[in-house]
């Protein structure tokens, strides 16, 4: 209900406070409700602290560049005390426990650096060997028991692997950038270039590429708008040019905000299917794809603006499956039923108007954003047949409600309620105001007597 509300709130232009914010992080919880990641052990949670700004919500079949899904986290620290290391984790997680009772910061970090850098350099050897053994590979995703095993574990070496470097870059960095402009991408390119790979680091593990990919998911956790972060790709090529941008080490940037929108769109996918309000959602997809089209020039065939292209065409197939239908669905609503159909003192299923209420909005909401989700034309007949629908469908409805005996009257009035509803997101406050007004009117007028069939 609170989604609901900020992104009507967000329609309306009303400019709340950190309502993206609280946005965002209302859907990471509902995220994580539907998908509970298992309670770890005070140990482990020290052990995975570096891999907070690299978590995701989404299912542990992820495929986000250089993120880390959170419910992954338990069979992999299962993996590493019963077939990695079972003697050092169990040794140093009791040490770590006793320091963490004993509140000595100091031993708990000694503990818990020794622990990284012995799982550094098990995981790197266990990766080693299996080569490109397809078999072995089977067999590592079953003992580790998450569906991308082999790219979770190396995902987790390397960020460990760098971990100082990174919790570095994270104190230095500012922890809200608004705008990423020229001189915030300054800084932070000087920082990003500062970056050195640790000299204890196990051989072949950390790379200066590792430190660039995780150094920038950090700088755009930190962003506003992530999207933004294509900005220091084409900063350092002095260039809109993808082919030069492409050649650059910087060119991560891009890819990691390719990926992101990747993600949105299978988040909106799982969004519209459980019924929940997606305006939000649908901004973050339209300004990053307005703002690649924007700073860059993906007007020539590229690896880039193919994927881009494959993006907006997923969210286009999306939003026009569920436009196309909403129209029918008010419809089955709103439509005038002959008394004979209508239950006495029945009414119109809550949780049914509440999807349709939903639908009517998402059409609303498409208005706004349609045209760089390749939809303004679903877009723009979905809401001219809701418009036509409603002028004329609710003149019917009030009629009928002024005309209802008193059995069916309750179902009239909550035909009228529904209307009111969508009329409010169609035609705006005032029109709803006024249609409810006239509902009143009709409510005074006295039910109509029934004559039985066989008094007739």
């Amino acid at each position: 209900m609170l989604i609901a509300e900020l992104e009507r709130a967000m329609l309306r232009e009303e400019n709340i406070a950190g309502s993206e914010l609280v946005l965002q992080e209302l859907r990471r919880s509902i995220r994580a409700e539907a998908q509970p990641a298992a309670r770890i052990a005070d140990a482990a949670r020290r052990f995975f602290m570096p891999l907070e700004p690299f978590l995701i919500e989404g299912p542990a079949d992820h495929k986000r560049v250089g993120r880390f899904s959170r419910v992954s986290l338990e069979p992999i620290w299962e993996w590493i005390g019963r077939d990695l290391m079972p003697a050092e984790t169990k040794a140093l997680s009791d040490d770590i426990n006793r320091a963490l009772l004993a509140e000595d910061p100091v031993k708990v970090e000694q503990l818990v650096r020794a622990l990284h850098e012995r799982a550094v350099q098990r995981m790197n050897e266990g990766l080693t060997a299996l080569g490109s053994n397809e078999k072995a590979r089977r067999r590592f995703s079953v003992e580790v028991g998450t569906p991308r095993a082999v790219e979770d574990v190396t995902t987790l070496m390397r960020i460990l692997a760098v971990r100082d470097a990174l919790a570095d870059l994270a104190r230095r960095l500012p922890d809200h950038i608004r705008a990423f402009e020229r001189d915030q991408i300054d800084q932070v390119k000087t920082l990003l270039d500062g970056l050195a790979v640790p000299k204890t680091s196990p051989q072949g593990v950390a790379a200066k590429s590792d430190l660039l990919l995780y150094g920038l998911i950090v700088v755009a956790s930190r962003l506003a708008a992530p999207w933004q972060l294509i900005r220091i790709a084409t900063h350092a090529a002095e260039s809109d040019d993808t082919a030069r941008i492409a050649g650059l080490p910087y060119a991560m940037a891009v890819t990691i905000v390719l990926s992101d929108l990747e993600s949105m769109v299978d988040e909106l996918r799982a969004e519209l299917k459980a019924g929940r309000p997606v305006a939000s959602l649908l901004k973050a997809i339209h300004d990053g794809a307005r703002g690649m089209r924007t700073e860059m020039d993906l007007s020539v065939d590229s690896p880039w603006s193919r994927q881009l292209a494959a993006i907006r065409s997923a969210a286009s197939n999306l939003l026009t499956a569920e436009l196309e239908t909403t129209p029918g669905r008010v419809r089955r609503l709103l439509r005038p039923r002959p008394a004979k159909e209508i239950v006495p003192g029945s009414l119109l299923d809550a949780l049914d108007v509440h999807e349709v209420e939903t639908r009517v909005e998402l059409v609303g909401v498409c208005r706004h954003y349609a045209s760089e989700l390749a939809a303004s034309e679903v877009t723009l007949r979905t809401h001219s047949e809701l418009t036509q629908y409603l002028e004329t469908g609710t003149r019917i409805l009030l009629d009928t409600l002024r005309h209802a005996g008193d059995a069916e009257r309750p179902f009239r009035q909550s035909q009228v309620d529904a209307a009111v509803r969508f009329c409010r997101t169609v035609f705006g406050p005032d029109y709803a105001g006024l249609l409810a007004k006239a509902a009143d009117v009709a409510l005074q007028s006295p039910p109509v007597e029934r004559k039985s069939a066989a008094r007739a």
